[in-house]
C-alpha cells in the first residue's frame, strides 16, 4: 500500500500526521507543494490545494490533521497495516 501525503514547511498539521505516520510505523512518501508544478497537479487531480493531503492508493483526505485521522485509520485498519 502506498501512502502519499502532501505537506509544506510550518503547517502543524502536516507535522501532527508526520509525527502520527512515524510513531505507527506506517511508510509514506512525502511531497512539498510548494515544489513549482506541484499545487496545479493537486489542484487539477483533487480540486484542492492545501496542505496537508493524504493519498492513499485512489483514497485522498485533506483538512486537518483532526479531521484525516480516523479516516486514515479506516482505510488503514480495512488494508491491516
Amino acid at each position: 500500500m502506498q501512502i502519499t501525503i502532501y505537506t509544506t514547511k510550518g503547517c502543524p498539521d502536516c507535522y501532527g500526521l508526520k509525527q502520527w505516520l512515524n510513531y505507527k510505523n506506517i511508510p509514506y512518501t512525502e511531497i512539498d507543494i510548494e515544489k513549482p508544478g506541484i499545487t496545479d497537479y493537486l489542484k487539477n487531480k483533487y480540486g484542492v490545494r492545501v496542505a496537508p493531503i493524504t493519498v492513499i492508493e485512489d483514497k485522498f483526505f485533506y483538512g486537518t490533521f483532526e479531521v484525516q485521522k480516523p479516516q486514515i485509520e479506516a482505510v488503514l485498519q480495512k488494508e491491516a497495516l
